[in-house]
């Protein structure tokens, strides 16, 4: 698969590699740095692994002043750096170039307050996802986004691709329990971006720099919302006749003004998948299946469910099945987290990120379908519906190059599809390099020029996380 491209790596710092290893060998401990080939490669892709590249060198710093010290330095050096979290992106967000230094914040992996009066915690950037919430969740609090990869994935991943997760139609993504950062700048400074209050004076430079890809600094500390755990949780299955009744009864949810804490997807290719797998209780006679998930007191929880219940029954649903334990709600959740590996485990597979709006979740199913099958290919759709993120897994043999290509073509039919109904490119995965040639499909030439005006005000060079987002022709 070499569709996507990648700029020729620049002789001169090629040439200069041995001086460039050397000058990072002076700002940070020997074992922080990583130099031999065998070492880089497990830093070469991350977990679009179609793609691939050999870094120049990788740093691991363990505190913000080192940080601001190797940007410092390769800055001056005009060496392109490639921020890193856990490698866990879908999208290409983390592979590197062969003329770039990696710098990862997995070291940096310490919770530093935790501040229930104010219901916040400040943690370093390479805490995991699950690591906040493990951490106060004997008191009763939780960190809300729960992307699926959350046991592996980085705080500092999560604000460069404002993750969300199942809980985020309730609880919002990244963004919306971000409440400050740290970041070092390319040149080495350090700023201080919001903080422990609700709000800050003066542009919203934190709702820029959440979502912006590593391109307009590295995040090495985080303040963030954590929240009471509610008094109560129930998930529900439902199965359907088919994916077209699923979501238009998510749709049909929405409209009535019912926000479950999540509604999850999964049709047959899935669920036969992730059932196989994960022994979760789900339905093997339907085509479609929803996770909906309540909370609150039980009699809030009942009344909530009644009114989903009654919107199914509208909408053909053939299986209403609650959690009647705790150990059936966590199989249940184990399941859909499970949804990726366990389908890595009969196929390879593209998964697509496209957002739609919920009143034409049936139409692109349908369309989906048939884009998939034009290709002679299978795709097990799983994602969350509450909000219209979109996750096709398109499976293919990754060995078979013309495979390989097909579905990359399927992925970016989808992708366009998505846009064309209303949508967007992404929904929490990110551009990176998977979805860049598709920007001008969304975006118009003056609207992506605005963005990278704002892009190369914080990098006139484009050195920080180059190659990614914006289409390479065209860039001033």
């Amino acid at each position: 698969m070499n569709a996507i491209a990648f700029p020729a790596p620049r002789a001169d710092i090629l040439a200069r590699r041995d001086a460039i290893i050397a000058g990072l060998a002076g700002l940070v401990l020997p074992e922080a740095l990583i130099t031999s080939d065998n070492e880089c490669k497990a830093f070469e892709t991350d977990a679009f692994t179609a793609y691939r590249r050999m870094p120049l060198a990788v740093v691991l710093p363990t505190t913000t002043a080192e940080v601001s010290a190797v940007l410092a330095y390769l800055h001056a050096e005009g060496v392109p750096v490639v921020p890193r979290g856990a490698g866990t992106s879908l999208c290409g967000g983390a592979i590197p170039q062969e003329d770039a230094v990696v710098v990862g914040v997995s070291k940096m992996n310490r919770i530093l307050e935790v501040d229930y009066a104010n219901r916040i915690a400040r943690v370093q950037a390479g805490v995991t996802n699950l690591g906040i919430s493990n951490a106060v969740d004997a008191d009763g609090f939780f960190y809300a986004p729960d992307p699926s990869s959350q046991l592996a994935c980085t705080i500092a991943g999560n604000i460069g691709m404002n993750s969300g997760g199942a809980h985020c139609l309730k609880y919002g993504v990244t963004t919306n329990n971000l409440m400050g950062v740290t970041a070092v700048l390319l040149d080495g400074t350090v700023v201080e971006i919001g903080g422990g209050h609700l709000d800050a004076a003066g542009l919203d430079l934190l709702g820029l720099l959440c979502g912006s890809e590593g391109q307009l600094a590295i995040t090495t500390e985080a303040t963030v919302r954590i929240l009471r755990k509610a008094e109560g949780a129930r998930p529900v299955l439902f199965g359907f006749p088919s994916a077209e009744a699923a979501g238009e009864c998510v749709a049909a949810v929405i409209g009535a003004g019912i926000i479950p804490v999540a509604m999850e997807f999964m049709d047959r290719q899935a669920i036969a998948i992730v059932e196989d797998f994960a022994k979760a209780g789900y339905p093997l006679d339907v085509e479609a299946l929803l996770i909906i998930e309540v909370e609150g007191s039980d009699a809030e929880m009942d009344a909530m469910l009644a009114r989903i219940v009654e919107i199914a029954n509208r909408h053909e649903v053939m299986t209403v099945r609650e959690s009647k334990s705790a150990m059936e709600a966590a199989a249940i959740w184990k399941g859909r987290k499970s949804a990726f590996g366990a389908t890595g485990r009969i196929a390879d597979y593209i998964c697509m990120d496209g957002t739609v709006p919920t009143g034409q979740l049936a139409h692109v199913l349908k369309e989906t379908d048939g884009i998939v099958k034009k290709y002679g290919l299978r795709v097990a759709n799983v994602f969350h519906a509450g909000d219209g993120n979109r996750h096709p897994l398109i499976l293919y043999n990754v060995n078979d190059p013309v495979e390989a290509e097909k579905a990359e073509a399927a992925g970016m039919d989808i992708l366009r599809l998505c846009v064309d109904v209303g949508g967007c490119l992404t929904g929490e995965h990110g551009v990176g390099i998977e979805k860049r040639d598709l920007m001008r499909h969304q975006f118009s030439e003056t609207d992506l020029r605005q963005q990278m005006a704002i892009r190369a005000a914080f990098d006139p060079a484009w050195l920080l996380n180059p190659a990614k987002v914006f289409p390479l022709e065209g860039r001033s």
